[in-house]
């Protein structure tokens, strides 16, 4: 594998991932990491998290080690701007880089709040520079809005709770994380806002969000004004694919690919949030935005784009966690509706666990303060656990527990 051109764009967790795997395989072409922001890659979750109660976050690897141990060009602060697939070229900045193997990992942007072009003070929460933003904005004592109460919007209400601040969501669904828990469990981890003295107010929508040159206030669809210093919008985020119109990759929702995480284009893989690809493990096209997955698919896309003949698929049980006011919420599966019980603790304390049923399958589990039991419930799932089996583990946990009690 020599004498070959190795091309990643998105500097990501996915593209850093992709770069090491390349050079384990035993690659000793020429490898480019192409990415948009100025930094080196670098963790992603701390950002809503320990970074705005004011933790370091250091780059995965130094600048030293991409560079001269595993021997990448970096070009940083550049974003691409199309992509050629007959000529086998990624058009970023005023240059034209050649490729023989492709992984895009440009991941996804955040969406942001209609009217506040230019208006200070109001945020997303996707890079090392929104945080930034926030945690000076938190610094100086912001009146805090966050609008959207998903995962991200609540860790960094979280933060902001931490440090003492006031702090408003505004959620426009009835429920909160419908979509990635479900209704009860959203419910029942919403609860955890009101314990913690948050302000959540459910099915409403913003109007406005107003200010002279900087944020003022925002306008509800109720009526409601909350007067507001920093506002930061978590209401999700779309995949980065702007760049690749008239590639002639699929893109819905996504870069769509196979199973093996393939786009069909000759030499072009995918990976990371970016990427939709057919999950053989619930035989269906996911698109994941988790750390656990991103890590995975960029290896697993770089192995296969320098030796496609031997291409493996990605097949995996999604997991995702996330840390509100010194809890842990995980979740591992897919969210599936035929049914959800709860079979340890309750939705309204401080531990649970709910399981998730498909037909006759376990398809899901989510827990609150569950760190020991999570991933028996991923392995139950990876082997195709029935829904049975996964009640009966939930019953032997639960009496082991009561004759240790």
């Amino acid at each position: 594998m020599s004498g070959r051109r190795f091309v990643v764009v998105g500097a990501s967790l996915a593209g850093l991932r992709a770069v090491e795997a390349a050079r384990k395989s035993g690659f000793d072409g020429s490898i480019t990491l192409i990415g948009a922001e100025p930094h080196l890659p670098y963790d992603r979750p701390p950002l809503s998290k320990a970074f705005l109660d004011g933790a370091d976050l250091p780059a995965f690897r130094g600048e030293e080690v991409l560079r001269d141990e595993l021997g990448a060009e970096l070009v940083l602060g550049t974003a691409a701007t199309a992509l050629d697939t007959t000529a086998g070229t990624v058009h970023a900045g005023e240059r034209e880089f050649g490729y023989d193997a492709l992984v895009i990992a440009t991941g996804a942007r955040a969406r942001t709040l209609q009217g506040t072009d230019g208006l200070r003070g109001v945020h997303t929460l996707r890079t090392r520079d929104d945080a930034q933003a926030v945690r000076r904005a938190l610094d100086a004592g912001a009146r805090t809005v966050v609008v959207g109460a998903g995962f991200i919007g609540s860790e960094v209400a979280s933060a902001a709770r931490k440090r003492g601040r006031d702090v408003t969501i505004v959620e426009a669904l009835p429920t909160p994380l419908v979509r990635a828990v479900g209704q009860t469990m959203g419910a029942a981890c919403a609860a955890l806002h009101t314990r913690a003295g948050t302000d959540l107010r459910c099915g409403v929508g913003v109007e406005a969000v107003e200010g002279e040159g900087t944020v003022e206030r925002v306008r509800l669809t109720d009526g409601t004004v909350l007067a507001a210093d920093l506002v930061v919008a978590g209401i999700g985020a779309v995949p980065a694919t702007g760049w690749l119109a008239g590639s002639g990759l699929t893109l819905d929702d996504g870069v769509v690919c196979d199973e093996t995480l393939f786009t069909g284009a000759p030499g072009v893989y995918a990976a990371g949030d970016v990427a939709r690809w057919h999950n053989p493990m619930f035989g269906r096209h996911m698109r994941l935005e988790h750390w656990t997955s991103a890590a995975e698919q960029g290896a697993v896309a770089a192995r296969n784009a320098l030796d496609p003949a031997v291409a493996k698929p990605y097949s995996t049980v999604p997991y995702f966690w996330s840390d509100w006011y010194g809890s842990r919420i995980q979740f591992v599966g897919v969210p599936a509706t035929d049914e959800v019980r709860v079979v340890d603790g309750g939705p309204g304390g401080d531990h649970f666990v709910a399981l998730y049923r498909e037909g006759d399958r376990l398809a899901g589990a989510l827990t609150l303060n569950g760190q020991t039991q999570i991933m028996k419930y991923r392995g139950l799932i990876a082997r195709g656990a029935a829904w049975t089996q996964g009640l009966e583990f939930a019953g032997r946990r639960r009496s082991a527990a009561m004759e240790r009690v």
